[in-house]
């Protein structure tokens, strides 16, 4: 059996080249370029971040917008390379990175059950057998039929949440997905993480919700300014980041 840790970030850092000028065509845009003249300047969304994660645990990070919540996220499914530093994720990762992500809103809710369960590495036969689990637990009914372009944002999380977790992951990543379901819903997502829970799947959940936190996550991260300023106990962690002037408590 090994005691290899699920996530391992070593000193990781990302950096993103926003453009000064706003330049209006693309015919500009090859001026430009051709001169010279296009100014960059950097903005690190990571610092030096390092993080250990061992199967079974259950991280909550917390921190302002902005402060580089959803690129640590993104950096640990794989969906962006940092520039400095070293990623190991081992076993299946099911994320939830951003509110419709991977959904073709042209297509039928039951369309885009095959196709996202398709991205996550799940076979058509696979799809087929846990399809009826899928759309029960999503509660969309025959909404399912519809084009995904009129759903909510609260049916969007329902559907994307009952595919990635129709499966017991290694690895579940959640970022915000339990803010925008109704209490009925969140509830029912809760049992479900303490289902995997008890099957030793290790968890990353990013939440403004202080007590979604406490009742999900084992250990604490505070990001700002992509760095991290503590890491450690929920209650400890997250009366740190209440008493600070980042953000207002609960925000």
């Amino acid at each position: 059996m090994t005691t290899d840790p699920v996530v391992e970030l070593r000193d990781v850092s990302l950096c993103y080249r926003l453009a000064k000028q706003r330049i209006p065509s693309l015919k500009e845009y090859a001026l430009h370029w051709v001169r010279g003249a296009l100014v960059y300047e950097q903005l690190w969304a990571l610092k030096n971040v390092s993080l250990s994660l061992s199967a079974g645990e259950r991280l909550g990070v917390v921190g302002s917008n902005g402060a580089g919540k959803s690129t640590l996220l993104k950096v640990v499914s794989g969906v962006l390379k940092p520039v400095q530093g070293r990623r190991a994720v081992r076993g299946r990762v099911a994320p939830i990175l951003e509110l419709g992500i991977g959904f073709d809103y042209e297509l039928t809710g039951d369309e885009n059950i095959y196709l996202n369960a398709l991205f996550l590495g799940h076979s058509r036969k696979d799809v087929e057998r846990r399809y009826q689990d899928i759309v029960e637990f999503s509660g969309l009914g025959d909404f399912v039929r519809s084009p995904v372009r009129s759903y909510s944002s609260g049916m969007l999380a329902r559907l994307g949440f009952s595919i990635v977790t129709a499966w017991v992951p290694d690895l579940l990543i959640l970022d915000e997905v339990l803010a925008v379901g109704d209490m009925h819903f969140v509830k029912k997502c809760e049992e479900r993480l303490a289902e995997f829970r008890r099957s030793g799947t290790t968890l990353i959940l990013v939440s403004h919700a202080m007590e979604a936190i406490r009742r999900n996550c084992s250990r604490c991260l505070w990001l700002e300014g992509g760095q991290v300023r503590a890491d450690g106990p929920p209650d400890e962690v997250l009366a740190l980041y209440a008493g600070s002037s980042a953000e207002p408590p609960g925000a």
